[in-house]
């Protein structure tokens, strides 16, 4: 027996065309280890935006209910070639309730209780979930779950990467996002220093009110004296940076290389020893990430995917983790939205114009039962 019910999906062809639509789904019943979860709330992280708008032009679209038509640029869309032609799911994470489980005893457990999943077809009526990758959520609402996945244990991860690799500080260089914030708090708790970059003066405000102490502002004319004086004050030579494009991670190595010049004792036309490291985990400017000969040789930039993280990472590190997740749902992970919407309600040009923009603050969650 099979249930049916509304899905999103996002289909780009060859010629650059991308299809967002809304279409009936059947969901086939659960075996195994697997759940059938009732979605009621999934948030558009600027990770699920990758597929479901990426870089095309939406302001010209054709709109039409439950469905939109956008045309993709190159490069982006010879970028993309892989997905040609397929139909895709989207929507990473979410909350809902158990409305029907495989055989195994751990999804037989979850039976009835309101879970946060990461199903990767969030943006759906009903979505097949992996028990193992739900976390029960006791009394707590959808809305309080739905984001209790991707930005509290990237950030999480963040902090544990760096204590395994020795480090006493972090650099992160989108300081008053929603996962700054919870990475503030997190810093703050596990008492690992953290250098803060925003781009505006009440982003510094908002920081400071959650007990921030370095913080960076871009816009600022002293930008690199005061990134060098916070990189001085804490030793954060270990940056993560969601930008991606543009020339912030190679100024966040220059400051580096510039605290770690002066500490040296004689002069080497190499460089600094001092390694300097920066992850990047996200593509918020999808333009090249520029960088200069300017920093010596002790420096790596690779990215950060949370999915492999935790692989390494292992079981018990992992447990360890949702755990201080769960038990801090509603303080140091909590996320704030500033719509909810349907899945018709998601395709409409106002709302894609608005959460692609991905600006501080103002996330979009998904209700897909209304």
């Amino acid at each position: 027996m099979t249930t049916t019910g509304k899905q999103l999906f996002t289909t780009l062809t060859s010629d650059g065309t991308l299809t967002v639509e809304i279409a009936n789904s059947e969901f086939p019943d659960p075996t195994g280890n697997q759940v059938l979860v009732k979605m009621e709330a999934a948030p558009i992280n600027p990770s699920d935006l990758a597929i479901l708008t990426g870089a095309a032009d939406f302001e010209n679209a054709e709109y039409s209910p439950g469905k939109v038509v956008a045309k993709m640029p190159e490069p982006f869309n010879s970028g993309q070639k892989a997905r040609h032609g397929q139909r895709l799911p989207a929507g990473n994470e979410g909350a809902g309730t158990v409305v029907a489980t495989g055989g195994s005893d751990m999804a037989k457990a979850l039976m009835g209780q309101r879970v946060a999943c990461v199903p990767g077809t969030a943006y759906s009526q009903y979505a097949i979930a992996d028990a193992s990758m739900c976390l029960p959520l006791g009394d707590h609402s959808a809305e309080d779950g739905a984001s209790s996945f991707v930005n509290p244990m990237t950030a999480l991860g963040f902090a544990e990467n760096a204590k395994m690799d020795g480090q006493e500080a972090i650099l992160h260089t989108v300081g008053a996002s929603n996962l700054g914030q919870m990475l503030v708090k997190i810093c703050r708790e596990d008492g690992l220093g953290l250098v803060n970059i925003v781009r505006k003066s009440d982003q510094v405000d908002l920081l400071k009110d959650l007990g921030a102490k370095h913080i960076v502002n871009s816009a600022d004319g002293d930008f690199m004296d005061q990134l060098k004086s916070a990189i001085d004050e804490t030793n954060a030579f270990y940056g993560f940076d969601p930008i991606g494009g543009g020339k912030m991670v190679d100024s966040c190595f220059k400051a580096m290389e510039q605290v770690a010049s002066k500490k040296m004792s004689e002069y080497s036309r190499y460089g600094s020893n001092q390694q300097k490291r920066m992850f990047i985990y996200g593509r918020l400017d999808m333009g090249p990430t520029t960088l200069t000969p300017s920093y010596g040789f002790g420096w790596t930039l690779s990215g950060w995917l949370l999915t492999p993280f935790l692989q390494m990472a292992g079981g018990e590190t992992v447990a360890r983790m949702r755990k201080r997740v769960l038990d801090n749902l509603t303080t140091t992970f909590a996320s704030s939205y500033k719509s909810k919407v349907d899945l018709e309600g998601m395709l409409t040009k106002e709302a894609i114009l608005d959460y692609r923009q991905m600006k501080t603050g103002e996330k979009y969650l998904v209700m897909p039962n209304g």
